[in-house]
């Protein structure tokens, strides 16, 4: 008796089971063409340059990649080891701390037409649109339209690493929006933490760029809306490390900043994975803040502080003609005097983290 082949869908379940099995080390972040990229996320995945394939010159009836399910594709990345972190918490200390900009003036539009080719990251040029290109990098067994010149994805299976669950894609009007792609570093973040400041081509190059992109959940993604690292991480806690590293990648690459909020989460995630815990100041027993102040290293006595530009200089407080001096923000709040401002006691360009002439807000 002549066996029967078995079902393909058998196969794809042995390699996903292999690639759970595999899989290592924190991945994800990403290889791209562009000098900004540094060596931290380049060695923390190897599947995020997306190139499209030789062009044939007559594409096959039915078009079925035998994509590798290596263990980063098929199962996507665990926690990480303490060199990646350790890497990782040292760029996190390079981006600027400041306070979020207004909104005003944001538009999708402003950072060019969606998942435009025009632009020179990793996969730019390459005659397929950026969504194309990450769901054929992103999803395994993919089935790509005959006719497309190898670019468009009609159906593929993500393993998906904000969730750790596994998701079937077709493409169609009611269905494509179970896979997502998710700007890593949301667009408008970005725009309230210096993208402001970025021209066209470089906002162009922001929402396409291979490290800023991930295909996942749809749900999911909606979810995480516009929120950074203190109001949003995935699900899938074994992802983290990863998720954050490249958020910190994306914004050392574009100049972005980070608020206080978020260097604190950022760092905090890090340090599960193996960073040394950052310095953190005790919190005060009294009027102190829910999540404990992280204090800076003190200014150079020659520094003086910098007041706002145009703003008069705040009366002293009854106890001016004293010397006041307070070692962190949380002696500050037990004491009563926060906010401190330039010119009244205790203020302490230490203590003031965004430079605005207010310590301790």
């Amino acid at each position: 008796m002549t066996a029967l082949p078995r079902p393909r869908r058998i196969r794809c379940d042995i390699a996903w089971a292999a690639g759970l099995v595999a899989v290592v080390g924190l991945t994800g972040c990403g290889a791209s063409e562009s000098p900004t990229m540094t060596a931290t996320t380049a060695a923390l995945d190897s599947t995020t340059a997306v190139t499209r394939p030789t062009t044939p010159t007559a594409a096959p009836t039915t078009t079925t990649t035998a994509r590798a399910t290596s263990a980063a594709a098929a199962a996507g990345p665990g926690s990480g080891g303490s060199g990646d972190a350790v890497a990782a918490l040292a760029l996190l200390d390079t981006l600027a701390v400041k306070g979020r900009a207004p909104k005003t003036g944001y538009e999708r539009d402003l950072f060019g037409q969606a998942w435009s080719d025009d632009v020179s990251v990793a996969g730019g040029h390459n005659g397929c649109d950026t969504r194309n290109d990450i769901l054929r990098r992103d999803l395994i067994e993919v089935e790509l339209k005959p006719g497309t010149r190898g670019c468009v994805v009609l159906t593929g299976v993500l393993p998906d690493r904000y969730t750790a669950t596994t998701i079937p894609f077709t493409r169609g009007s009611g269905t494509s929006s179970a896979v997502q792609i998710d700007h890593v570093v949301a667009l408008s973040d970005a725009w309230q933490k210096g993208a402001q400041q970025l021209d066209a081509p470089t906002l162009r190059n922001l929402a396409n760029d291979p490290r800023n992109l991930q295909a996942v959940d749809g749900p999911t993604n909606q979810r995480k809306g516009d929120g950074d690292a203190a109001t949003w991480l995935p699900p899938n806690r074994e992802y983290r490390c990863t998720y954050v590293a490249r958020q910190i990648e994306v914004k050392a690459a574009y100049g972005l900043w980070v608020t206080t909020a978020e260097r604190d989460a950022m760092a905090r995630v890090l340090a599960d994975c193996g960073a040394a815990q950052p310095q953190v100041a005790p919190a005060a027993a009294a009027g102190g803040d829910d999540r404990p102040p992280v204090e800076p290293a003190p200014a150079p006595a020659a520094q003086a502080p910098v007041p706002l530009v145009g703003a008069a200089p705040a009366p002293p407080r009854p106890d001016a003609g004293a010397t006041v001096s307070y070692a962190n923000c949380g002696e500050v709040r037990a004491a009563g005097a926060a906010p401190i401002r330039v010119g009244e006691p205790g203020y302490s360009g230490r203590l003031d983290r965004d430079g605005d002439g207010i310590a301790c807000e």
